[in-house]
């Protein structure tokens, strides 16, 4: 009988961060090594979990256990800043008594995997100290609360103190381990008035924060201050100046855990604590070139007289290669000697031989997720132990001439392979952002769950997943699901509605395979309330797709529960309409009202609004959503009355608002065109009705411009400097009354000046009539506005619904007024 093969989980926030990339990165390589099943489980933050960080009943992580697992590998560096170093140790030990082993975090009685970021800084700050005569060398620290950070905060004060330095608090500012912490780090030290000439960071992406702050003050690097990262991410290598960093061995964090947990399960003893060593690596931000390590041995003598031969220096030649490449896993670690014997047979006269080898080796490496551009520092140490004396010394010319051939082919051979690698890569992000936007228009219009089984079966493969599993919780526990969608082969394949526990996370046999797999397990939800159940996703799809993928599935799955809602209101009102038509428009008025927002802040502008449902419930609808940099606005109107009226309202506002938060920077005339789509189809085809409605999208950008698109009532801008109203028509077409609109949809734009008020409005307001059946029109409209145009905008809102009112006591339709004065940047 074949023996089961074990399974492991990696838990990490997410597949995506330079971090998070290569510590899975290694352990997906180590356990394919082996020959273990991996689960990867990421996509939900810790604060959200049990008492002290522990993964309680609100945590999708508590899920994992024996029934699907042998052992956990726990990034644990990832999460700390969310729960702090205990939350950590008793979400750590809740998977008792399953094997635990933790990455970048100490715990007590659980195998950790550390680097030493002690010596790291302290190399850092020895280098600046010492290398180039720096005494003011200033610190960006990682969150507090994070082991790692204040690990390296220690070491830095260390390192001053061993080197009878000062400690100046003012020289020190902590970050959250990202680009714009750095940025805001680096000036608040700067903003000290403080005197520095070297900035040590607790990460790369801080050290090129901090690199912009200075920049920014007009302080050049290298050559008025020197900065040092800490990681070695991919990033550092691109920036400019390329960043000088030291290099933590991640994916072999990786490995190493994945080494850890297979001997635990074996039984076998493992070291509590596995420290790894870091490097220094010189770049352009201290003024250092990369640096090739010291050789190992002076230049020995080669065979004279007879054929090429290392054997004098072969082992220490290797050992000096082995160092210039780091390789996380084992596969290739006798790659120095083979490259060094194809080198003998070349020169011995199988030309091309040590070509052929490199490129072979260069192949292997990247799969092994070496960073190619290291073998040149390979090359160059070749280069300098075998360079032939002069000739007056008994050096061979010609064999010199013969190395520096192959030494130059060499180099275009590395950099043609680690051109094509980054030009892969590139290819592989550009492919997957374009067919997640796709699927982020398709998923986004879901109103069922056969519809959203439909899109995945369709958009799935596009984005290489093959076999997936998507299982929804089916008791108010969450501890059983029902299967919504299963795809084996690329291919949807049928699901048996049959409940099963939710510890398995996918149906019975989904995990079973014949063949070494791994999988990705991730929540559906929405936000940190809504949580539906459970995706399982083969490997092999970019990082990326993941991460989106999983906010795709939960936003999806939330706007089919709030469109069946809805559905199931409008279903049974109209079983009730011949007896309950007052009670019914109560309801549908508060449904409409209930959805405008709660908060009006977008940064930049004074907001305010309002909304009357008339006596007979229209379909006015308006949105505010802030977004980084700006915001959007939205008005639109129904035609008609009543319940229906209402529901196509509440498709139009869920739709708009998933597009535009999922890209706030997108063109407001895609949104008009991907929401009408959507509501031609769900309103002609569903419904059976001919609705169509007025919409119009504003996209507010921080610096005044306004982007619009969609057919509505005029938009109105007082302007401050004249006091006058302007009036600004908008061009397009009804939603829902044309399947596609897209020909007839343009943006157009507007800028904003400082004090300008901008009104928006439904046709409630200008076509409310008086007893004598005149409209109260655009004129007197704008003649109330400019009459408080300098007041706070609720008086201009109040004003227009006062002089309304005062034409039209009992109006007919939904009165809807949305005001903002535009505040310029300072």
């Amino acid at each position: 009988m074949t023996k089961k093969r074990r399974t492991i989980a990696l838990v990490m926030d997410a597949v995506g961060g330079d971090y998070q990339s290569e510590v899975r990165f290694g352990v997906e390589r180590a356990a394919e090594a082996h020959d273990l099943n991996l689960l990867i489980a990421f996509g939900e933050a810790l604060a959200a979990s049990g008492p002290g960080g522990a993964a309680g009943p609100s945590s999708f992580y508590h899920l994992i256990g024996a029934e699907t697992v042998s052992g956990v590998v726990v990034a644990a560096a990832t999460f700390c800043h969310h729960v702090g170093i205990e939350g950590m140790r008793a979400f750590c030990r809740s998977y008792a008594p399953l094997p635990v082993c933790s990455i970048g975090l100490a715990i007590d009685g659980i195998p950790s995997i550390l680097v030493d970021n002690t010596s790291g800084i302290e190399m850092a700050v020895a280098h600046m100290v010492d290398d180039h005569g720096r005494q003011r060398v200033a610190f960006v620290g990682g969150p507090p609360g994070n082991e790692e950070a204040e690990a390296r905060a220690e070491a830095y004060a260390r390192a001053l103190a061993a080197r009878a330095l000062p400690f100046d608090p003012r020289l020190v500012a902590c970050g959250k381990f990202t680009i714009d912490s750095g940025y805001d780090a680096m000036r608040q030290i700067l903003d000290g008035g403080v005197d520095l000439e070297a900035v040590v960071a607790a990460n790369d992406k801080m050290a090129l924060g901090a690199i912009e702050a200075l920049k920014e003050r007009g302080l050049r690097i290298p050559e008025d201050v020197l900065v040092s990262g800490f990681d070695d991410a991919v990033i550092a290598r691109f920036a400019k100046p390329s960043l000088t960093t030291v290099r933590q061995p991640m994916k072999q964090l990786g490995a190493i855990a994945v080494d850890t947990i297979a001997r635990l399960i074996d039984g076998a003893p493992v070291a509590e604590r596995s420290l790894l060593q870091v490097e220094l690596t010189r770049r352009e931000s201290c003024g250092c070139a990369s640096e090739v390590g010291s050789s190992l041995a002076p230049p020995a003598m080669l065979a004279r007289g007879g054929a090429f031969s290392l054997a004098g220096q072969r082992g220490s030649l290797e050992r000096g290669l082995r160092r210039c490449v780091t390789i996380p896993t084992g596969a290739l670690f006798g790659w120095p000697g083979e490259l060094l014997s194809a080198l003998e047979e070349d020169i011995a006269g199988a030309e091309g031989r040590f070509l052929q080898a490199l490129e072979v080796i260069l192949e292997a490496a990247a799969r092994e997720g070496a960073l190619l551009e290291h073998f040149q520092g390979a090359i160059s140490l070749l280069r300098e132990r075998l360079r032939q004396p002069p000739p007056e010394e008994g050096g061979d010319r010609a064999l010199d001439e013969a190395l520096e051939r192959r030494w130059h082919a060499a180099r275009i051979v590395i950099g043609s392979a680690s051109t094509r690698a980054e030009g892969e890569q590139r290819l592989s992000v550009e492919l997957a952002s374009l067919y997640l936007s796709w699927s982020a228009r398709n998923f986004s219009t879901c109103l069922s769950l056969p519809n959203l089984r439909r899109v995945m079966a369709a958009e799935l493969p596009r984005l290489h997943l093959s076999r997936v599993a998507v299982s929804l919780y089916d008791d108010a526990q969450r501890t059983t699901m029902q299967p919504l969608f299963l795809m084996e082969d690329g291919r949807e394949v049928d699901a048996l509605p049959v409940s099963f526990p939710a510890r398995l996370l996918a149906p019975a046999g989904f995990l079973d395979t014949p063949s070494r797999t791994t999988v990705a397990v991730v929540p559906v939800a929405f936000g940190d309330v809504d949580r539906f159940g459970i995706a399982v996703l083969n490997s092999g799809a970019h990082e990326m797709v993941y991460d989106s993928l999983r906010l795709q599935l939960g936003s999806a799955v939330k706007t089919v529960t709030l469109h069946r809602e809805v559905v199931r209101q409008v279903e049974l009102r109209e079983r009730l309409e011949q007896e309950k038509v007052r009670q019914e428009s109560e309801v549908a008025a508060r449904i409409q009202t209930t959805l405008a927002p709660d908060q009006l802040e977008v940064e930049g502008l004074e907001l305010c609004a309002a909304m009357k449902p008339a006596a007979e419930v229209g379909g006015d609808y308006y949105d505010v959503i802030a977004a980084p940099e700006g915001g959007w606005l939205g008005i639109g109107d129904v035609a008609g009355h009543g319940l229906v009226a209402g529901l196509v309202m509440l498709m139009i506002q869920s739709m708009v608002s998933a597009l535009t938060r999922r890209d706030p920077g997108q063109s407001p005339a895609r949104v008009i065109s991907a929401v009408n789509a959507a509501v031609y189809e769900n309103v002609r085809s569903r419904l059976k009705r001919d609705e169509h409605a007025t919409l119009l999208l504003l996209r507010y950008e921080r610096g005044g411009r306004v982007t619009f698109a969609g057919a509505h009532d005029d938009i109105l801008v007082c302007r401050a400097r004249t006091g006058r109203c302007v009036c600004i028509p908008s061009s397009g077409v009804w939603i829902g009354a044309l399947p596609y609109i897209d020909a007839m949809t343009r943006d157009a734009e507007f800028v904003l000046e400082d004090g300008d008020v901008l009104v928006l409005y439904s046709d409630g307001v200008t076509e409310a009539r008086s007893a004598h059946h005149e409209q109260f029109g655009l004129e007197r409209l704008c003649a109330a506005i400019e009459s408080a145009q300098s007041s706070p905008v609720e008086v201009i809102r109040d004003r227009i619904l006062r002089e309304v009112e005062r034409w039209c006591p009992s109006p007919d339709d939904d009165i809807t007024v949305v005001v903002a004065r535009y505040r310029a940047l300072r």
